[in-house]
């Protein structure tokens, strides 16, 4: 009992508390600015990454900003000419302003050595920016409001914690024509190495990728068609193309880049996991997918589809069947895979599946609309991946005798068309002529209709409406409907010869 009395008055009596302060370099922010003050081109080696609030002490934040509002307007920064801005009653450890500033530049360091303390200071900001972010986890999760979820939580912190991953770097401003030369001839050797000798992605379909160049980084690219057109085939055909011809290399800093194809995401916000599984058997195996359903297969057709599976098992292609989900949601998802696994190339299928951020977008479908494409685009820039999303066309097409689709087909056509880099409008004949068909007993209109199903059978066009970096057009493929399969045509000219 009385081990146990002495036991709860240690736990009772009072601790002294522990403080730590946040990580910072007094010296290192005194010696740069007295740097700045005695040789104001000091500035010009840290000031196109350096800000005043990567300072920690809020003296040395004022004297930074004065220093470099001073020198951008072409003027002298001294203790002088600071002196007269700041606050002469300031105590700064038993020296006033005066003193303190020429007691920075009479200790000040070389200009060579300026960039370098800048870094410091700037990594250092980046640590504590580092301990509010997680400061801040931990407060909003012990006061959470009622009706906040935890998982917007964890999407607000991967965000913050992306945003500032992206940020810490040095890099910017200037550079030598031949560093900029060599990134050319750089991305001119791996476009060499690629599969279709291509800048971008090869989507593994030729025509197409010869008038796109391929799928370009940080572009937002618009698959749309009416339903039944294919759009979500062509998608799952291009998201394959890239996932099997994936080779990736390891770099000396033991990260994996890709040098052929790429790691592909895909967010199928309508079809299931395993509906897209089918498909890709389907299209691999030649085995229609209606048959694999219902289980119409033989031994033979039963031991292709386990090859295939094989096969598809080490692909880097990566599902998100979730529905319902907002952009803010998907953001965070497609950063998450970038990090853990990499990307290459994002799918989303399809947009207007996606909701906004805010319950105030959810009211006007146009405006919800309108910060899922701002949204998409602003991803694909951050993620430097281009983004394919899918998109319905309005029921205008099907009012006008050409059923080719238009920009102006696009639903909530405005910002679709305003931030997507590529527009892309899948149309099939075949579709449309299907429903055309007479009656056998009009014998004439019946042939001709057959005759005209013959030129259209088996064929597709993919319409180019927008493209910032190349030509508008159109380009015909293979279309196989009981495989889901797009594939290229093969032309009359491109056929050997017969004899």
């Amino acid at each position: 009992m009385a081990q146990f009395d002495s036991t709860a008055r240690k736990l009772l009596e009072p601790v002294a508390p522990s403080y730590r302060t946040a990580p910072h370099n007094i010296e290192a922010e005194q010696a740069l600015l007295g740097a700045i003050l005695v040789n104001n081109e000091a500035l010009y080696r840290v000031g196109d990454f350096l800000e005043p609030q990567h300072f920690f002490e809020p003296i040395h934040q004022q004297i930074f900003d004065l220093a470099r509002s001073l020198i951008r307007a072409n003027k002298v920064a001294t203790p002088v000419t600071l002196k007269t801005f700041l606050p002469g009653d300031i105590d700064i450890a038993g020296m006033n302003i005066n003193q303190y500033l020429a007691r920075l530049a009479a200790e000040a360091t070389t200009v060579i050595n300026a960039e370098d303390y800048g870094r410091t200071i700037y990594d250092l900001a980046i640590r504590r920016h580092l301990i509010l972010i997680g400061e801040d986890m931990v407060n909003v999760a012990f006061d959470s409001p009622v009706d906040a979820l935890p998982r917007e939580q964890i999407e607000d912190a991967e965000r913050k914690l992306f945003e500032l991953a992206e940020t810490g770097r040095y890099d910017g401003g200037f550079q030598r024509f031949a560093q900029a030369l060599t990134t050319a001839v750089d991305m001119a050797a791996n476009a060499f190495q690629r599969d279709g000798k291509l800048s971008g992605l090869a989507c593994g379909l030729d025509d197409l990728d010869r008038m796109m160049g391929g799928l370009q980084p940080s572009d937002l690219i618009i698959v749309a068609g009416r339903p039944g057109m294919g759009k979500s085939a062509l998608a799952t055909n291009i998201a394959y193309n890239i996932a099997k011809a994936w080779q990736g290399e390891v770099k000396p800093d033991g990260h994996m880049v890709s040098v052929n194809g790429g790691i592909v995401g895909f967010f199928s916000l309508e079809m299931s996991a395993e509906q897209l599984a089918t498909r890709i058997i389907s299209e691999q195996t030649e085995i229609p997918s209606s048959r694999i359903r219902r289980g119409g297969i033989t031994e033979t057709n039963f031991e292709k589809i386990k090859d295939v599976s094989i096969e598809l098992q080490n692909l880097p292609f990566y599902v998100d069947e979730t529905g319902g989900i907002s952009i803010a949601q998907l953001a965070a998802r497609a950063r998450r895979l970038k990090r853990q696994r990499g990307l290459d190339l994002l799918v989303i299928d399809y947009l207007q599946l996606l909701t906004g951020s805010n319950k105030r977008s959810s009211e006007n479908r146009v405006q919800e609309i309108t910060e899922i494409t701002t949204k998409l685009k602003a991803l694909a820039k951050e993620l430097n991946v281009p983004i394919m999303a899918l998109s319905q066309l309005s029921r205008q097409v099907e009012s006008r005798d050409d059923k080719r689709p238009q920009l102006s087909d696009l639903r909530e056509s405005g910002s679709i068309e305003q931030d997507a880099d590529v527009v892309m409008f899948v149309y099939r004949e075949e579709y449309y002529h299907q429903m055309r068909k007479p009656s056998e007993s009009q014998a004439d209109k019946f042939a001709e209709w057959l005759a005209e199903g013959e030129k259209v059978h088996g064929k597709a066009e993919v319409i180019i409406g927008k493209q910032r970096h190349g030509p508008t057009g159109t380009v015909e493929l293979q279309f196989e409907g009981e495989f889901t399969r797009f594939s290229n045509l093969a032309r009359t000219e491109r056929l050997p010869d017969r004899f």
